[in-house]
């Protein structure tokens, strides 16, 4: 049987198992389900370094929506037990990236290869876009779910104010630290599963030990984007109401900051678009 049909049973099987777990889990509704299985396809047929990189994102992101789940319950407005991730944050989280491995895919046929542009600057900095998406989407996350549980109250990151938590665009020095810290376990699985998957000269194996530092920072860069965004384009306001932070104006709504232009997803989308960039540009020129 032909390689590539084989890796695509084992990718449908995976997914499905996967998929199911996590459903009953309350990680996904049945919406995230329908559209998870068909990328998680995708990324396991395109080659097993993007299903690494999709699979960490997805399971460490999952685990720490999970913890300290009490405390987010009582200031986020839009908690859910387990997170259960619908169809919308299933693409925000990772459209851009599933677009990026369908073409990396055509131009390799499907063979893992390694960040050099003396091979190819598109495989290159295509390549190095969707370490940049997912460094970025699991930097965002962790500092959201690890940021709001610190012990310290936020600042607004335009003014450095103090804010209530649950305000988009707050910051914490917590928050950083995580954001990097899932960059650079985005970055080291993409190196690790490498080493298995892609045949490269010993000089430029070598050199792809840069990925995880510039991931590491493609997870910070993206929370700063996301963050800036948010205390910007997206409102957040005081509900005396329901006595927590919300994101739409309202006659009990008095409001901290941002303008209703963008919705959390349309911010995620936005920011990882922009972190994609940056990353594919600086893997261009870095190797």
């Amino acid at each position: 049987m032909d390689p590539l049909a084989i890796r695509f049973l084992v990718s449908l099987l995976a997914s499905s198992a996967i998929a199911a777990r996590s459903f009953r889990r309350r990680s996904v509704d049945l919406s995230g389900v329908l559209v998870g299985i068909p990328v998680m396809v995708i990324h396991m047929t395109a080659g097993y370094r993007f299903a690494a990189l999709l699979l960490v994102f997805f399971f460490t992101s999952s685990k720490l929506t999970r913890v300290g789940e009490e405390r987010k319950r009582a200031i986020d407005v839009e908690f859910k037990e387990g997170g259960q991730r619908n169809w919308v944050q299933v693409l925000a989280n990772s459209g851009i990236a599933t677009v990026l491995v369908v073409i990396v895919a055509f131009l390799t046929g499907g063979q893992d290869r390694c960040l050099d542009t003396k091979e190819s600057n598109y495989v290159t900095g295509l390549i190095g876009g969707i370490i940049g998406h997912y460094a970025c989407c699991n930097g965002d996350t962790w500092s959201s779910e690890l940021g709001i549980l610190s012990r310290g109250q936020p600042r607004l990151i335009t003014n450095f104010k103090k804010v209530r938590k649950g305000t988009n665009g707050a910051v914490t020095v917590d928050g950083f630290l995580a954001a990097a810290a899932a960059g650079f376990v985005i970055g080291l699985t993409f190196v690790l599963v490498g080493f298995l998957t892609s045949e490269c000269a010993p000089k430029i194996a070598r050199r792809q030990l840069l990925v995880v530092p510039i991931a590491a920072a493609a997870g910070l860069c993206g929370s700063l984007i996301d963050s800036l965004l948010g205390a910007t384009l997206q409102f957040s306001g005081y509900c005396t109401l329901r006595k927590k932070v919300v994101a739409n104006p309202g006659p009990t709504v008095s409001k901290i900051s941002g303008r209703n232009i963008l919705d959390n997803h349309g911010v995620n989308v936005v920011s990882v678009l922009l972190t994609t960039l940056l990353t594919a540009i600086a893997c261009l020129y870095i190797f």
